[in-house]
């Protein structure tokens, strides 16, 4: 299935300046914004308890709201469902009291006269706990990367590596950026997305680049910009089915998924948007600036390639013994 017929080659490369003020605009739009409104921190990095009441019919939220504002204890909780209407989670700030409080109790005496229900769960981090998930989540983002630098130049090389690092970076600049800016509480399925949102963006960008490789040893021209549209062109069809596809089935679980993984979806659809811009537009585009030189390149390639030629006849003269 093709959305795009290879019928002739987009000119992607002349966008540049255009593509460039974009990303510009919204990474430090996006900087800004963590800047001056910071990040809401969930219970699972900020510390604090989670209770999960079950009704036996409707839970009266409004209701709930009013009761638990009586008690310092809950001073800043929210009170959101989860998966049904009879369901809710309760989310209270760590404060000196509430660690060490039995919440279950508390939870119980308070929602008194709310109607019929049972706690199912109370779930507890402690602030410290919370600190070092903090730091250890930021360490999991940044051995990701230095991961991904290590393998594409391998794979590659030391500037297609560097190219798809300022992509990845760019691509989790803007998400942060939107999440701070609707204050989207950053728990641990965030995290999750991040690392996702790494993982898609590179797979992206690694296709594209295995398709500029190609082109750079079957196509003609010595010009970068020439070859980069040529092949991206050549990926855009794959590249459209793959991220609408993944765009549609994220879009339903952020719009009917619940509450519980409603940041989850969020964080993905802005990251699959960016990460599929980035891998045709930055990477590509951080590459030329980069200086790659594709006659360099040719060289390097045909001098790997008769090396691998000159061992592989100095072996079969040694197996023969005429060496």
């Amino acid at each position: 299935m093709e959305f795009f017929k290879y019928t002739r080659t987009f000119d992607f490369m002349s966008k540049k300046m255009i593509t460039l003020v974009i990303s510009l605009t919204l990474v430090l739009a996006s900087y800004a914004i963590l800047a001056t409104k910071g990040l809401n921190y969930g219970i699972d990095f900020a510390g604090g308890t989670v209770i999960q009441v079950k009704y036996d019919k409707a839970a009266p939220i409004d209701e709930m709201r009013k009761l638990i504002s009586k008690d310092k204890i809950f001073d800043g909780a929210s009170i959101s469902e989860v998966g049904s209407p009879d369901e809710v989670v309760i989310r209270v700030r760590t404060s000196s009291s509430s660690v060490t409080t039995d919440m279950d109790d508390v939870a119980r005496e308070v929602l008194k006269g709310s109607g019929t229900f049972e706690i199912r769960r109370v779930d507890i981090v402690g602030p410290k706990v919370g600190n070092e998930l903090r730091e250890k989540g930021v360490m999991a983002m940044v051995l990701a990367i230095i991961g991904i630098l290590i393998y594409v130049s391998f794979r590659f090389e030391w500037r297609f590596a560097l190219a798809a690092v300022v992509a990845l970076i760019h691509d989790i600049s803007i998400a942060m950026g939107a999440i701070s800016l609707f204050q989207i509480e950053v728990n641990l399925d965030i995290l999750a997305a991040m690392l996702t949102i790494l993982g898609y963006s590179l797979n992206d960008t690694i296709i594209v680049f295995d398709r500029i490789r190609e082109g750079i040893n079957k196509l003609k021209s010595a010009v970068l910009a020439e070859v980069i549209n040529e092949s991206v062109t050549r990926t855009l069809s794959r590249t459209t089915l793959t991220s609408l596809t993944t765009f549609f089935v994220v879009l339903t679980l952020w719009l009917w998924g619940g509450e519980i993984i409603h940041g989850f979806g969020f964080t993905l659809l802005v990251g699959i948007i960016v990460g599929t811009y980035s891998s045709i537009f930055v990477a590509s585009l951080v590459l030329i600036w980069l200086g790659f030189d594709i006659k360099d390149f040719r060289t390097k390639q045909a001098n790997k390639e008769q090396r691998r030629i000159e061992k592989e006849r100095m072996r079969a003269q040694f197996e023969q013994g005429t060496m």
